[in-house]
């Protein structure tokens, strides 16, 4: 939270919209992730569950699902892996780059935006409205590394 200087108010907003977007973006990524690992649990389930179907005399449906639905594309041409490898190069790591690119302008701090909430929105000198870890009584140095790299002459 300690920063040589301070970038304008306005490039603090702008920078912490996109992270805003980024965020919500990572947060996609993670449902991919999800849609990803469910999707591949069905499959080993449908797996059993064509044995099972095989096993108790079903047999036609049993190879029916076997050849058509098990080890299925999701999409055309693509499993959930592809899916996600593709949105991760296509639109995840642009995305992540122009972010790290913008950061940069708030001398490198991920979260400047939130940064200024903290500082406008604190009571100074109330427990539970420290500026920083540190700050807490009896706490050892547990600044971020953000924090560690802008304002690295602060010992803990």
């Amino acid at each position: 939270m300690t920063h040589t200087s301070q970038p304008d108010t306005a490039t603090v907003r702008a920078v912490g919209k996109l992270t805003e977007a980024l965020e919500a973006v990572e947060e996609a990524r993670g449902h991919l992730y999800a849609f990803h690992r469910l999707t591949g649990t069905a499959d080993f389930a449908l797996e059993e569950a064509i044995g099972m179907l095989r096993d108790a005399g079903h047999t036609e449906l049993a190879t029916r699902l076997d050849r058509e639905l098990l080890g299925r594309n999701v999409l055309p041409g693509r499993w959930t892996y592809q899916v996600v490898e593709d949105y991760e190069d296509t639109y995840y790591g642009v995305f992540r780059d122009f972010a790290d690119e913008a950061r940069k302008l708030t001398a490198g701090q991920r979260h400047a935006y939130e940064a200024s909430l903290k500082r406008d929105r604190r009571t100074p000198g109330l427990p539970g409205h420290e500026a920083e870890p540190r700050d807490v009584v009896g706490a050892e140095d547990t600044r971020t590394a953000t924090d560690r790299a802008v304002s690295p002459n602060v010992s803990g």
